[in-house]
Parts: C-alpha cells; structure tokens; sequence
C-alpha cells in the first residue's frame, strides 16, 4: 500500500494561514475571527496532523517542523484570548515568545540546507518574520510590524508554492513547477 505525502497539507496549511495574519500585520485587514479559526484549523490542526504523518514515515524534519508550528498556531490563538481570562501577553512578552519561535525557525532552516530551495526560502523568510515581528514588538514601531506583514505575506505564499508544486509534480509524474 503506497503512503501519501503530508507535507503538501502541512504547507498549504501554514502558507494559508501565514499569509493571512500577515494581511493584518501589514495593516491591509484587521485580526478577525476569520484569520483566528484558519488558525485553528488550517494552521493548528492540519499541521499537526501532517507533523504526525510525517513522523510516521520517519520524517523526523518534517514531523517536528509541522508539529510544532500547528502548535504555534494554537498557542497563538490562546495568547489571543487568554487576555478574557485575566492574563495578558505585554508587547515584550510577545516580543521575546516570538523571538524564541525565530531561534527555532533558524535552526531549522539549517536543516533546509539539505532540502530544495523552495523550502530553504520558507524556513529562512520564516526565520526573518519571527525576528521582525519581535523587533516590531520591542521597539512599539508599528511600521516595523508592516514590514514585517510583508515577509510574512512572501513567506506564506512561498509555503502555498511548495505545497501545489509537490501535489502537481506527483499527480502528473513530472515536474510542473520547480521546487
């Protein structure tokens, strides 16, 4: 019995949601609940599950990096609305979750060295996004949030890429699009 791939899920997941919270980052829409369930869904829940598939077939790479970042994702959404419960996250506070979250990201991209370049510009715009957001956050500098929104908005779109590039190239047998 033939496996699927996951990882066309677990991208499509995060490129879709990623570039939609970036809308709100580059100050082009607000944060609705229309970017807090594809988070959820799409972001969180789909790449968990591709992470797990992933780690099933021994893709140790893809299961942590698709794992984590629906975990992100979930977490994200908690930041968001623990606030209602009497805790808050401050902008350094944020400043220094998503600092983590790019120390994390340029490890991985590290790995990506060995991957395709479609995936090393996922990881290492990622990587960028993460340290601009933080840095948005640190300084209070709204612009540096906007700029930030663009990264991500190339990032996410990047990840759409490599998702529908994987899923033609196999269902045609040949490659369609270059990774």
């Amino acid at each position: 019995m033939k496996t699927a791939n996951p990882a066309p899920l677990g991208l499509l997941g995060f490129g879709m949601t990623t570039v939609l919270l970036n809308l709100h980052n580059a100050g082009l829409i607000p944060l609705s609940m229309m970017i807090i369930g594809m988070g959820v869904a799409l972001g969180g829940l789909t790449q968990i599950i591709a992470g797990i598939y992933e780690l099933k077939l021994g893709n140790t790479f893809g299961g942590t990096a698709f794992t984590a970042y629906g975990f992100f994702w979930l977490s994200l959404v908690i930041i968001w609305y623990f606030p209602k419960s009497g805790f808050e996250a401050d902008k350094v506070s944020m400043g220094y979750y998503l600092t983590m979250w790019g120390i994390f990201t340029s490890f991985m991209f590290i790995g990506t060295l060995k991957h395709n370049l479609t995936t090393r510009i996922v990881f290492g715009s990622l990587a960028l996004l993460f340290f601009t957001l933080a840095l948005g956050d640190f300084t209070g500098v709204e612009l540096i949030t906007n700029i930030a929104g663009w990264i991500g908005i190339f990032c996410g779109f990047s990840a759409f890429y490599s998702a529908m590039a994987q899923v033609l190239n196999q269902e045609f047998g040949k490659k369609i699009l270059p990774l």
